[in-house]
């Protein structure tokens, strides 16, 4: 086939079992010749490697001066234009490409140029030695749980000391055991989660909090402006209350409401170079509506001078789209088996270019256990997806990349909390408002039970002890981003087209999104791929 584009270029490396580094493949797309550089680069390349260099395509080029550029250099030019333009597959543009925080509005699209090469930023040349990756509160290989209820007690009493420490600078709490020898009119202040919410024949309500040595009803008032926050409030979330015992010292009337929350002054770090990152979620490989299309501009475009700035991809799970997660699954699949579903999804990783750092958590229809926290991909699996060296992480997972903490989750807390929560605040439109809930909670599935299943381990590793600085989540298929109390929140989007069973269910995704986040400023560029 003839070698046009770079996604093309690595699609055909893809089918021969390697992936490139992003110079290598430009190198080739500006050969006067790529066909015959790929062939040769590929039969100089050793039998054990699994990606094309960029020395090995100048090798090539050396030894055969007629093979090189029209314009009688190694490299392409990003002045004259003789190499062929950056297109999409169907002869398109550039992708559209649209900034913004909290609103998902397309901005103007911006035009790529007809001269291979033109870029914003830089050279496509990137330095791996300043790149940094670091993880924490990865649970694979740390999982302990056997399902007993000694698990799920102890689970439960990590969260409490956990997220109580963090309430603790704000109220003077009293244990439930004290609070109930208290006098009546004393005023108390009580942490506890939340283990009971039920209205009063009078329209008040009454919050039942828990901690390790009983329990405490507080009444919150219809007629009080905190009776807006029940709304906000799920079984299982860790809260402080303040107010006065009642006469005859059985219930607390509650005065103030707090939550463990992240400061307003909280302020993010940032990376001490331009760098970028690309946050995308739920390729979905093995269903008859992946988006390949898409997934070939995309991959096309991560290969082009003007993604030159783009060295991460952080993927918030659901690399395929597995086997019998709903019903009649099995009649929308293009690919039956799991694992041959994983060995495709590979062929596609390929054509992200070789230098790029992945890093990987799995999702809900990934080939590991539901319950979560979930541990990463096992050895088989991880076999199957090595081509690329990608760093692979449990779920949640978080990732410093070059300083910046992200928070990668593959969101199914996120159902719980848009059923559960009042429409402004949690919905399938606007999915990062129920971001912020979590970030409010401080937890990263607050509510046991429902479409959440929970991993009893010996701590509560759902727990957002650090605040980050970006929070990545995926799974409900739906694009949004936005900044709570400066952590920005993103959710990505998909790569499937609807489904079946998503028209059943009414849901219309957001696919073919890849948002790119500038590390040394926090602001995110989306762009649009279909």
């Amino acid at each position: 086939m003839p070698l046009e584009t770079p996604s093309r270029i690595v699609q055909e490396l893809a089918s021969q079992g390697y992936n490139a580094e992003r110079e290598a493949v430009t190198l080739i797309a500006g050969a006067s010749d790529p066909d015959a550089v790929l062939e040769a680069t590929v039969d100089r390349t050793p039998g054990d490697a699994l990606r094309v260099t960029a020395d090995t395509v100048r090798e090539v080029l050396e030894a055969d001066p007629t093979s090189r550029g029209r314009n009688g250099n190694n490299n392409p030019s990003v002045s004259t234009g003789n190499t062929t333009g950056f297109s999409t597959d169907d002869g398109g543009s550039s992708p559209v490409e649209t900034k913004g925080s909290s609103d998902r509005e397309s901005g103007p699209s911006k035009r790529g140029s007809s001269k291979r090469g033109s870029s914003k930023r830089g050279s496509s040349k990137r330095d791996s030695s300043k790149r940094s990756v670091e993880v924490t509160g990865d649970i694979t290989g740390r999982s302990t749980g056997t399902g007993s209820y000694e698990d799920f007690v102890a689970v439960f009493r990590d969260r409490f000391e956990k997220l109580s420490k963090k309430l603790r600078n704000r109220v003077n709490h009293r244990p439930a055991e004290t609070v109930s020898a208290m006098s009546g009119g004393t005023d108390v202040e009580i942490i506890g989660l939340v283990n009971e919410i039920r209205s009063t024949s009078g329209g008040h309500w009454i919050v039942e909090l828990e901690d390790t040595t009983g329990t405490v009803p507080c009444l919150v008032m219809n007629d009080r402006d905190i009776v807006e926050l029940v709304d906000d409030l799920l079984l299982d979330e860790c809260i402080a209350v303040s107010g006065t015992l009642s006469d005859d010292g059985e219930i607390v009337f509650v005065d103030a409401i707090h939550f463990p929350d992240v400061p307003r002054s909280y302020r993010p770090s940032t990376a001490d170079r331009h760098v970028q990152a690309a946050l995308i979620s739920d390729v979905h490989v093995g269903s008859q509506e992946f988006a390949a299309d898409a997934w070939h501009r995309f991959t096309d475009w991560l290969h082009s001078e003007e993604a030159a700035s783009v060295e991460y991809l952080l993927i918030a799970g659901d690399m395929v789209e597995g086997v019998g997660v709903y019903p009649n699954q099995d009649e929308e699949l293009s690919i039956v088996d799991i694992y041959d579903q994983y060995e495709r999804f590979a062929e596609y990783l390929k054509e992200v270019p070789g230098d790029m750092e992945i890093v990987m958590i799995p999702g809900n229809h990934d080939a590991v256990r539901l319950a979560e926290p979930q541990p990463g991909f096992d050895d088989d699996l991880r076999e199957i997806m090595s081509a690329h060296d990608a760093r692979i992480y449990g779920n949640p997972a978080s990732v410093s990349i070059e300083g910046v903490t992200v928070l990668m989750y593959h969101g199914v807390s996120l159902d719980e909390l848009i059923a559960e929560l009042p429409e402004e605040k949690a919905s399938y439109e606007e999915p990062h408002r129920a971001m912020y809930q979590l970030l409010k909670k401080r937890h990263i599935a607050p509510q046991y039970g429902g479409h959440m299943r929970l991993a009893p381990e010996e701590e509560d590793y759902l727990v957002i002890e650090e605040i980050p600085d970006v929070f990545h989540t995926g799974h409900v298929h739906k694009l949004g981003w936005g900044k709570y109390h400066n952590v920005l929140a993103v959710n990505s989007g998909c790569w499937q087209e609807q489904t079946g069973f998503q028209k059943s269910v009414n849901i219309d995704p957001d696919y073919g999104y890849a948002p790119i986040l500038d590390l040394d400023t926090l602001e995110l560029t989306v762009r649009k791929f279909v």
